[in-house]
Formats: structure tokens, sequence, C-alpha cells
């Protein structure tokens, strides 16, 4: 591993967002905050999902949200990239905490190799093996991924989710693409 704290740059290991919004302009949003993040220097995209509509987890009658991951190069050490996320989120109007609607929401599902529980961030994301909103569209993208604290291939993922998870996850807009033009 190359970074050591905060102001490291450049690692050539690829992470995985996963992005949501169901507050406003919920498709807009979403490709916003990709392209504000390749714009501030957190990020390089290698390939970016479709859209899907997803319904709210653990989040009682609120609209659905629109979600896709991104495969990406990042160009800060995990917690300065958390940092950008974060500074982000905020430019693009989040409000509200943890299960609440938002503008925007944007995840570190995986970094690399890297296994961390710290006060700020673990890694991988603490709850995304749970969640079809993040698995379906990583699939998409990454088909081979397997997660780095267990190795656990996203086929088995997908396949451990409980009966009926994946079908509130709908492809609305066939806009992923990789390596090549802007989102």
């Amino acid at each position: 591993m190359v970074f050591a704290g905060t102001g490291s740059t450049v690692r050539t290991d690829t992470a995985i967002l996963s992005l949501g919004a169901n507050l406003g302009r919920r498709e807009e949003s979403v490709l916003r905050a990709v392209r504000e993040l390749v714009h501030r220097g957190a990020v390089r995209v290698i390939a970016l999902s479709g859209l899907y509509e997803t319904a709210p987890v653990g989040m009682g009658e609120v609209p659905y949200f629109i979600n896709c991951a991104a495969q990406v190069q990042p160009l800060l050490c995990p917690i300065d990239l958390l940092d950008r996320l974060q500074a982000v989120e905020r430019h693009l109007g989040r409000i509200g905490g943890h299960n609440a609607s938002r503008r925007i929401d944007i995840d570190i599902v995986a970094y690399g190799g890297v296994v961390q529980h710290a006060p700020r961030l673990t890694l991988p994301h603490p709850r995304y093996r749970q969640r079809a909103f993040v698995l379906i569209p990583l699939r998409e993208i990454v088909p081979e991924f397997a997660c780095p604290a267990g190795h656990t291939k996203i086929d088995q993922l997908i396949a451990h989710l409980p009966p009926g998870e994946g079908d509130g996850v709908v492809r609305v807009s066939g806009r992923g693409w990789r390596s090549a033009g802007e989102p």
C-alpha cells in the first residue's frame, strides 16, 4: 500500500463507490456527483453502471432512490477520499443523516484490498453485502468482484440476499459506461 495518511495521493488499485439520491432530480444528482468527484481530483472513473430505481431500505414511506455503482481509480488515500465525498455531498445539498431522504449519498464500498475498522471509515462498507441496490449495479460493472474481507464472489453475495430482495432494484437507464466519455 502506498498511502500513509492525509495528503497522500495516487493509488493504482481501484475503489468501488455506491451513489444514490431520492430527492429532487435524482438521476441528475447522481451523475453530477460523479462529475464533481472527477473535477475535484478525487477519482478517475473506470466504469459507471446504469441507473437503477430502488425501494428505500429501512426508511418507511419515502420516495424511491436512483442508485448506481462506480469503479474508480482513487487519487486520494481512503480517509481523504471520504472527506472529498462528503464535501461533494454537502455541495450538492445533502441534508439528513443515516436512513434519511437525501439529494445525494456517496459511499465507499471497497477500496482495493483494504480491510480496516476505524472510527470514521470501515472498509469494506459494513452493510453493502445486505444491499441489493449496491450489489446488482456493482455486478454490472465488475462481474468478477470479490469481497476484500472474505473473498466471497459477487454472485454468491447476491445469492445470499433474502428472497425477493433484488426485486426492488430495476434498471431504468443504460447510461453506464467504461473508461471513455463522461457520464
